[in-house]
């Protein structure tokens, strides 16, 4: 072969190349058996099959994380290097978390058990170095190096808890006959419980409940009853850092007919409790109160508080700067405030069937405003103000769950009939009946992609066109140059395995 003919054969080779630089699909839509959509600008890769229920896809918040699972039975949560940061079945069934050196797991969070991973470095205190098991409320146990955190008990037969629940320390045997009960070095022993109790330590007293008793804490504090919850007596007496001469806190009652309480620049005082009375405190700020058939009318003032209340027709109130409106309660709420540093203005219809909130930087009044709705069941949507846009239909769960990630991967997609996502103005993605039909739009690459399940998918990007039935059993393509070709047998290629973290949850 001569020179020539190998130029001639060299343009004829480049020219077929060149009309055949079609257009390609990037997703991979065999609904309802598997839909895949690779890499993209702003998006990780995520497959999903039968539905809904088979998924794995980017961890919002967690570069190179993996969420993945068959809902609503199984999600866990996987960090950058494959470790298992959390697991849900049937959540909130079943829950496993892994911390940096620890693990826990629950069983509707009455069973319960903690302990350290294994490898994990050594503890740094007694109580990191500690194991938990718990069956609410049958046994508990904690065992560990520090005797004053390690306890086992068998409830209601026999044992004794430490540091829970607000306890400092309370043992039992064949509960109710006999309780010990200790708190700041005062033991309360109950035989049975709660009807006679012995006080001793460093509070001394005895009480027959309900019709009397009294605790002395010399120094500290006295507390008497009798008839209870008619007649009582409390007294408190001021820190001993406190300035010479500060009153002391007492609180005496005469149920319902009278109740009073008083303190350091402070009175409250009740007539036929709890409907009529008054409040009046000077320090550390002003602030005067009446109340009138109490909770139903009330009116007070003070410094950077206003509260009218006309319930439950009218109610307003201003306290710190955070303002909240009630009108025909529990109908219509209005409120605003500032939290760390976001202006938040929150408007409800009945709680939670129509929800809306505004959000902007505070002191910023040109800042971009962000916006979250719910409209219940039907609907969620999220604009945080800079282009990036959610919304989801139905969606039944995410006003009464709006942080909870195990309930947004295992059961929010359950009722997703449609779902939108705009990571920036000209780059979106939309879906109908759990990626049967997709749409996917980016403006800056010239780029429409349109799937309807297997059946047909439409591709635009530029002047090419690609239109395939079939995932590509048959179709045509149009080359830039605005060439035609039928081809047959050309399929989606599979998409780059997860390696980056998802489009992020609408944010609360």
């Amino acid at each position: 072969m001569n020179f020539p003919r190998l130029l001639a054969c060299l343009g004829l080779v480049a020219g077929w190349a060149a009309a055949r630089a079609d257009v390609a699909e990037r997703e991979n839509n065999a609904w309802p058996f598997r839909v895949a959509s690779p890499l993209v600008a702003g998006r990780a890769p995520a497959e999903s099959a039968a539905g809904p229920i088979w998924f794995t896809q980017g961890q919002a918040g967690e570069p190179g994380g993996t969420v993945r699972g068959v809902r609503p039975f199984w999600v866990e949560f996987r960090g950058p290097s494959g470790e298992v940061q959390a697991a849900h079945f049937l959540y909130p069934l079943f829950n496993y978390t892994a911390y940096r050196e620890s693990y826990r797991w629950d069983i509707f969070q009455l069973v319960r058990r903690w302990n350290r991973l294994p490898g994990a470095p050594a503890p740094t205190s007694d109580f990191d170095d500690r194991e938990e098991a718990e069956v609410f409320p049958f046994w508990f146990s904690r065992q560990g190096p520090d005797a004053a955190t390690t306890y086992r008990g068998l409830f209601p037969i026999y044992g004794t808890v430490k540091r829970k629940l607000g306890i400092e320390r309370l043992s039992w045997t064949l509960f109710p006959l006999y309780v010990e009960n200790e708190r700041n070095g005062a033991v309360t022993t109950s035989t049975p419980w709660p009807f006679i109790r012995v006080t001793r330590g460093a509070a001394q007293g005895w009480a027959v409940w309900p019709l009397y008793g009294q605790v002395n804490r010399p120094g500290v504090s006295q507390h008497t009853f009798a008839l209870w919850p008619f007649l009582y007596r409390s007294i408190r007496e001021p820190d001993p850092e406190a300035p010479a001469g500060t009153p002391r806190h007492e609180s005496v009652g005469a149920l319902p007919f009278f109740a009073r309480s008083t303190g350091p620049g402070y009175v409250s005082q009740d007539y036929l409790w709890p409907f009529f009375g008054y409040s009046e405190r000077t320090q550390p700020k002003v602030y005067r109160e009446q109340r009138y058939l109490w909770p139903f009318f009330v009116q007070g003032r003070g410094d950077n508080v206003v509260v009218n209340r006309w319930a439950p027709f009218y109610t307003h109130s201003v306290r710190s700067g955070a303002e909240k409106t009630w009108i025909t309660w529990p109908l219509v709420r209005q409120a605003n405030w500032v939290d760390e540093g976001v202006a938040r203005d929150r408007s409800q219809f009945l709680y939670f069937l129509y929800w809306h909130e505004r959000q902007r930087a505070a002191g910023r009044a040109q800042s971009p405003e962000a916006h979250l709705l719910h409209v219940w069941p039907l609907l969620s949507s999220w604009d945080n103000g800079a282009g990036r846009r959610q919304w989801q239909a139905l969606s039944p769960l995410e006003v009464f769950f709006p942080r909870n990630q195990a309930v947004r991967h295992a059961w929010s997609p359950l009722f997703a009939l449609a779902r939108h996502d705009q990571q920036a103005p000209g780059h979106t993605r939309t879906s109908v009946l759990w990626n049967a039909i997709t749409y996917d739009r980016r403006d800056s690459e010239q780029r429409r992609e349109l799937h309807v399940g297997p059946l047909l998918s439409v591709t635009h990007e530029g002047a090419a066109r690609r239109i395939a039935l079939g995932r590509g059993l048959v179709g045509f393509n149009r080359n830039a140059a605005g060439s035609w070709r039928i081809f047959w047998g050309e399929f989606p290629p599979a998409p780059s395995a997860p390696a980056a973290p998802a489009h992020p949850p609408v944010s609360r």
